[in-house]
């Protein structure tokens, strides 16, 4: 598997999931470009060690949430590498709480950093890949998009949406020779996971088959099979990683 030139853009790459997509696709000789909010000293560090790779590594501060930083942050990328040919939408956050105790803000913090993200990204790197008539998009979703979880009512409605998201593009952009297909993680070792409450986190892993949670580099192996050519027939599909949780 090779990736030798290839450009990638991705969201939220300064650790966690993000950070071991990119370090597997720079092992394979991709350029990474990725954003970061706040964490500007990971993000430093992780671009430091991605340029120990030999290929191009460049962090960028911008939120997400605001479409014309995205488009800024695109097209800085593109007058650094010349184009784009990976697109990874993985950034994401949890404001777990039942429903009826649930702030608008919690709703609204979830929708716009997990579902607007994956349009705003997406649609700032759209008319790229179109004009060059290739490219490969991968959404990070999640089982709770798929099987709905109680006490994230949020992020499940925000993560189902990028489900739903995946299979219309794939359909749109098909003929340009765009592939378009989401990874849905079950529970991963990330720093995500120590924010929820252990009497959950116990539970859950009692319904995984396998007896444990997911590792990021396992989530960041599949995200490597997506983009490369071994699976060019593979469009508008969603691949779950959960170790037998939701076996739909």
């Amino acid at each position: 598997m090779n990736l030798k030139d290839k450009n990638v853009i991705i969201s939220g790459a300064s650790r966690g999931i993000g950070k071991a997509i990119a370090l597997h696709l720079a092992k394979e000789g991709a350029n990474i470009s990725f954003n970061y909010l706040k964490s500007i000293d990971e993000a430093f560090a992780i671009e430091k060690e991605i340029g120990t790779l030999g290929v191009k590594a460049k962090s960028f501060q911008a939120d997400i949430k605001d479409f014309e930083a995205v488009k800024k942050w695109v097209n800085d990328t593109k007058e650094i590498f010349g184009t784009i040919d990976i697109v990874i939408n993985n950034a994401g956050i949890i404001r777990d709480k039942a429903l009826m105790l649930m702030d608008v803000s919690d709703w609204k913090d979830v929708i716009n950093t997990n579902l607007d993200g994956v349009f705003n990204l997406t649609k700032a790197t759209l008319v790229t890949l179109l004009k060059q008539k290739s490219g490969n998009i991968v959404n990070i979703t999640s089982v709770s998009g798929k099987i709905g979880l109680p006490r994230q009512t949020n992020y499940s409605a925000a993560k189902a949406g990028i489900i739903g998201f995946t299979k219309a593009l794939a359909k749109e952009v098909g003929p340009y020779n765009i592939r378009v297909n989401a990874v849905a993680p079950g529970f991963i070792e990330t720093d995500m996971l120590k924010d929820l409450k252990k009497e959950y986190v116990d539970m859950m892993l009692a319904q995984v088959p396998l007896g444990r949670f997911g590792k990021a580099e396992e989530v960041a192996k599949v995200v490597k099979f997506l983009v490369s050519e071994e699976s060019k027939y593979v469009t508008g599909q969603t691949i779950v990683i959960d170790g037998g949780m939701c076996m739909l």
